[in-house]
């Protein structure tokens, strides 16, 4: 897909944690099955991460009625410990997240490059809704 003239998307947050945390959290498949999903109607059953460049990612988000299911994965390109990560999409779009200590808070930028079916702004809340949830899960726990 070409995303030449497409403006990426970036959404962040502020993780009152330390980014040590933060990245356990962000990268552990089985806190990744406990966040990554936009609203309760959705969960995660099934993620894999090998972190490195070249590793493969994949989570599974699937309706909790059954009545849809979707793998979320890509490869990654760069991963900084702390710091970085970089992956593209199956779909060929580039994503990056930015992790940035401040002492007992982390804040966490994510640049996306939208998709063609849904609306920007869509994507855009999708997209926070499910670091909204990550935030969420690693501060309780």
């Amino acid at each position: 897909m070409a995303t030449e003239n497409i403006t990426p998307i970036t959404i962040e947050a502020t993780i009152n944690a330390p980014v040590e945390k933060v990245w356990e959290f962000w990268n552990n498949p089985e806190h990744i099955k406990k966040w990554a999903f936009a609203s309760p109607e959705w969960h995660a059953p099934k993620a894999e991460n090998d972190l490195r460049v070249g590793g493969v990612f994949s989570t599974t988000m699937t309706a909790k009625d059954g009545s849809m299911s979707f793998d979320f994965g890509g490869t990654y390109d760069t991963v900084e410990e702390n710091r970085l990560i970089a992956y593209t999409l199956e779909d060929g779009r580039k994503v990056k997240i930015v992790f940035e200590a401040a002492g007992d808070t982390t804040n966490i930028t994510e640049t996306f490059d939208p998709e063609t079916q849904n609306p920007i702004e869509m994507q855009k809340g999708g997209w926070q809704a499910i670091l909204d949830n990550f935030k969420k899960h690693t501060e309780e726990n």
